[in-house]
């Protein structure tokens, strides 16, 4: 074995914890990080620079969801999304016949995406405990929703929230038999005078 296969466990920066008490992602074998991982980094430099772009400008320590929301609201001069407003003929149609002059915005699950690599990262910059990051912040969630729901409208798409499956005992034929005896309870109606002479 040479001298240049020989690693000391301790010489990879990526291995030791950082200050935060976190220890960073491994790279993968050739030595560049994953796909996610750049893009995460990328996306914290994007909204680092954004924040020391502000007027004043803003530290790390000092933003909140605020300038979170901001930020979201500063990148929809990027996006490639149509947005039909609601005065546009084409409100709420998939798939428009022409063009229109309505703007384009950053879809809703670009944002939300955004938002899970920066809350991440945020946490691994040693900015505390989750409960406290303002990428995780109620109002984050709130627009997020409302942007899904703005953009489902604008293209005549509805959201449904999907039912919840009700839970069913699974004991042999017992599943089974239940699963009948629903179908038969639904295509038969109640009959009252039955019960009253039990």
């Amino acid at each position: 074995m040479s001298s240049s296969d020989h690693q000391t466990p301790t010489s990879d920066p990526q291995e030791q914890p950082s200050s935060s008490g976190h220890r960073h992602q491994p790279q993968t074998q050739t030595g560049q990080l994953s796909r996610y991982e750049s893009q995460k980094r990328r996306d914290w430099n994007t909204f680092l620079q954004y924040l020391k772009s502000q007027n004043p400008p803003v530290s790390t320590s000092r933003f909140d969801y605020s300038h979170v929301l901001s930020f979201l609201q500063y990148l929809d001069q990027f996006g490639k999304t149509k947005v039909h407003d609601q005065a546009c003929v084409f409100f709420g149609q998939p798939n428009p016949p022409a063009p229109c002059t309505c703007p384009l915005r950053q879809a809703w699950g670009s944002l939300d995406a955004l938002i899970g690599r920066l809350r991440a990262a945020y946490e691994e910059h040693g900015g505390g405990s989750p409960e406290n990051n303002p990428f995780g912040n109620g109002a984050i969630r709130v627009h997020l929703r409302e942007v899904r729901e703005a953009q489902a409208r604008a293209r005549g798409i509805t959201h449904r929230k999907k039912k919840k499956r009700k839970k069913m005992i699974s004991c042999g034929n017992t599943l089974k038999n239940q699963a009948q005896n629903d179908v038969v309870a639904e295509k038969e109606p109640p009959n009252p005078s039955a019960q009253s002479t039990a």
